[in-house]
């Protein structure tokens, strides 16, 4: 008991250093909503140019700037399963994956067990909110529990891109807009954008910029125009990206494929893992993305208390129970099978990630936008979704008692 004193005091402090605009963001979206909701509304979807214009500050921050977070997650995920990463060889990405599936299902029984517990069918259309972890704060999270470089860092995202892909699938598929059908054609642009990074990268181009701004916005379009949603625009684009490393960094280990100014795109033969579009990538939108983790909260958080019911319940029952014992049952069983956790974590490890994705918001509170048609309702399983942010505590609070070794960068 006198150990948890110790470690709650210190948890709180260090988690508001380390994610401070993304949880300022989050408070003042709540007290913004529960003290003046409308303006809290007009400031979120306002706009200059009209009632009926995309650009407000909503669609700016969930459709355009999360493009640049999936992106950097997606790098963590891409440099992983190079040579020498943690999900290195594929066979290494098979655990998570059935993790994923454990972190679907699980939810998904614990919600309808709540639903057939209370007799409250109509809930019964909210069984996919649960599916989805938030991998903004499950990443800002899992960085603070694990360190920069651990292994459990590449297992959930992976985890993470993997069911919000699942989940905006889900919508698709689910939840149709019966004004807004997807329309699958355009998801050529999206094959379209892919091929372009690919000339890139077999033409040797080594600035990450065309990818980005050539093959992205392809892709970024294909998937608006076909009613999916953007964000996930980088997500195919960037394992195109070329792997660079410094050339004070090379080893005789280092195979070089080409060379550019600067920098040497290489293939690794074991000698460490290369940067996935150099670091000029990492440090251009590290610093972007960190600031944009504030108006992400603002945009997402603003959900009044009085939203509280049977819905708020049945999503957060779902997301923290469902999700740690459908990650942790699933993950033992691919381990059983001969597919073990990846190089350097352990099963303690394990228990600490699969509370982390218990964090579902982003895309929960997008599915929960097209779940219900009634507000309250729907405002009601978004505050479930919300108040799982506070897992939080717990996370920390299990990666102290458990004593989790934190990782550091090769180069710190």
């Amino acid at each position: 008991m006198n150990q948890l004193k110790k470690v709650v005091p210190s948890i709180v402090n260090l988690l508001l250093n380390y994610s401070e605009r993304l949880i300022e963001g989050v408070l003042i979206a709540l007290i913004w909503a529960n003290t003046d909701y409308p303006s809290l509304y007009r400031f979120l979807y306002g706009s200059p140019f009209g009632e009926q214009s995309l650009f407000h500050f909503h669609f700016l921050i969930n459709d355009i700037f999360m493009v640049f977070f999936f992106g950097m997650a997606t790098q963590e995920i891409t440099q992983a399963c190079l040579p020498g990463g943690a999900l290195n060889p594929i066979k290494k990405a098979i655990n998570p994956i059935f993790s994923t599936l454990g972190g679907i299902i699980g939810p998904v029984c614990v919600y309808f067990l709540f639903v057939h517990l209370t007799g409250n069918d109509s809930l019964m259309r909210g069984w996919a909110i649960p599916t989805a972890t938030d991998i903004a704060l499950a990443w800002l999270v899992a960085r603070f529990a694990f360190g920069k470089a651990h292994p459990a860092i590449s297992f959930l995202l992976l985890l993470a891109i993997a069911d919000d892909g699942i989940g905006l699938a889900i919508i698709a598929i689910f939840y149709p807009d019966p004004g807004h059908p997807v329309l699958s054609v355009f998801l050529l642009l999206v094959l379209l954008g892919m091929a372009i990074s690919y000339l890139f990268r077999k033409r040797q181009v080594a600035s990450f910029w065309p990818y980005i701004l050539i093959g992205g916005t392809f892709s970024w379009f294909g998937l608006y125009l076909a009613h999916l949603h953007p964000a996930l625009a980088l997500v195919p684009i960037i394992p195109f990206l070329p792997n660079v490393v410094d050339k004070k960094r090379l080893s005789d280990e280092t195979t070089v494929v080409f060379k550019s100014t600067g920098s040497v795109v290489t293939v690794l033969n074991g000698g460490g893992i290369p940067t996935v579009g150099g670091p000029a990538f990492r440090d251009f939108f590290k610093k972007p993305v960190d600031i944009g983790l504030f108006g992400f909260g603002l945009a997402n958080a603003g959900v009044p208390f009085s939203s509280t019911g049977s819905a708020t319940w049945a999503v957060l029952l779902s997301l923290v129970i469902g999700k740690t014992v459908g990650i942790t049952l699933f993950s033992t069983v691919a381990s059983t099978l001969g597919f073990p956790l990846p190089t350097g974590m352990r099963k303690k490890d394990l228990m600490v990630a699969a509370m982390t994705g218990a964090i579902g918001m982003t895309v929960a509170l997008f599915i929960a936008g097209v779940a219900f048609v009634d507000v309250p309702t729907q405002e009601s399983a978004k505050m479930g979704a919300l108040l799982s942010s506070g897992m939080v505590i717990p996370v920390l609070i299990a990666a102290k008692l458990l004593k989790i070794r934190k990782t550091k960068p090769a180069e710190e």
